[in-house]
């Protein structure tokens, strides 16, 4: 009797225990914890958007997706995230196109220079129907998801030690560059010798006199103190950098529909609200390195333009820059016809 009532307490402490951990499993499934990663640092716009991504997904998934941030790569390199990502883990990454043209060769297009001329035709491309196609191959042949790419971040400018109006004032200058063909192709239409190196060894780099210059936009620049290596900034506009949230596949897919929808829409919402603080705030970053002693100079583009034709051409994607021109100019004719037909029905 004494045996039976011991098996039969411990058949029930046995029973509780796997109600226990049935009940832990279902919890933690209906969790889906995501580490959101960035080479900037926390002064940065960018960081700001993430914070607001963090926050509005975590209340709009009523807890199910906490995010945390880590910034100043952190947990590694943004390559290194990307293989992570791939591999399953609960990752993201804020990254440029050039990184991700490694696996749709397409994707370089977005970090190439003069594609566009203003922040709002790179957000119109990178929620257009070509995008879209670009994306889907991300997910089908690298296992990787884009939550969005909207995150401007502003136009990048030589860094150097000298004011650079032409091609040929960069000749024999060792430049600062991200090691992605579509940037080491720019950097060499501009005229400089193109050295690629982690963002975090930019500023000791340039201290010690390794490379000669750099290039990013200003709030880059400023975040990271590279106004105190350099001495001018020549405002090429070269590039109008869009990045982007990107996650594994993996992950996205454990989601259930709806939150698959809700995290790319507040991750839009997000990017938007970074490009529109990046924009406000580039006056105010200009200003501030001017005051720090820098020389900043306002150039004529036309010779970097004409000299960065020779991007496309190598790297083949003059017919998707034709593309996507051509889907530009057809969404601002659309813009023309209504604002037509608006004045017409006004009369």
């Amino acid at each position: 009797m004494v045996i039976f009532q011991r098996l039969k307490k411990r058949a029930l402490s046995l029973s509780l225990g796997l109600v226990v951990l049935a009940v832990s499993k279902l919890a933690f499934a209906e969790n889906w914890p995501l580490n959101v990663i960035t080479a900037l640092s926390k002064d940065d716009p960018l960081y700001q958007g993430l914070e607001h991504f963090q926050k509005t997904l975590a209340e709009k998934s009523a807890g199910k997706i906490p995010v945390r941030i880590f910034y100043g790569s952190q947990l590694g390199s943004d390559e290194d995230i990307l293989e992570q990502a791939r591999a399953g883990a609960n990752v993201a990454v804020v990254i440029d196109g050039g990184r991700l043209s490694v696996y749709v060769p397409e994707f370089a297009i977005l970090g190439a220079p003069f594609l566009v001329d203003n922040r709002f035709d790179a957000r119109t491309l990178v929620l257009s129907p070509i995008f879209d196609e670009m994306a889907l191959k991300l997910a089908s042949q690298a296992r990787l998801q884009v939550l969005s790419f909207n995150w401007w971040q502003g136009e990048r400018h030589v860094l150097a030690q000298k004011a650079v109006h032409n091609p040929s004032d960069l000749s024999g200058i060792r430049m600062r560059t991200i090691g992605a063909p579509v940037f080491i192709e720019t950097i060499k239409s501009l005229g400089a010798t193109p050295t690629p190196l982690a963002w975090a060894e930019v500023y000791p780099a340039l201290s010690q006199g390794v490379i000669d210059g750099a290039e990013a936009q200003h709030q880059a620049t400023y975040s990271s103190k590279l106004f105190e290596v350099i001495s001018d900034i020549s405002k090429t506009g070269h590039i109008h950098l869009m990045t982007g949230i990107v996650v594994g596949d993996e992950w996205f897919r454990r989601l259930p529909v709806d939150l698959q929808s809700l995290v790319k829409e507040v991750a839009i919402e997000a990017g938007d609200l970074a490009s529109d603080i990046a924009a406000a705030r580039t006056q105010e970053f200009e200003q501030k390195m001017v005051a720090a002693g820098v020389n900043i100079h306002t150039i004529d583009k036309a010779p970097f333009r004409e000299a960065s034709v020779s991007v496309y051409q190598t790297l083949g994607l003059s017919s998707l820059r034709e593309q996507m021109h051509a889907y530009l100019k057809e969404g601002e004719s659309n813009r023309s016809v209504n604002t037509s037909d608006m004045g017409e029905r006004n009369e």
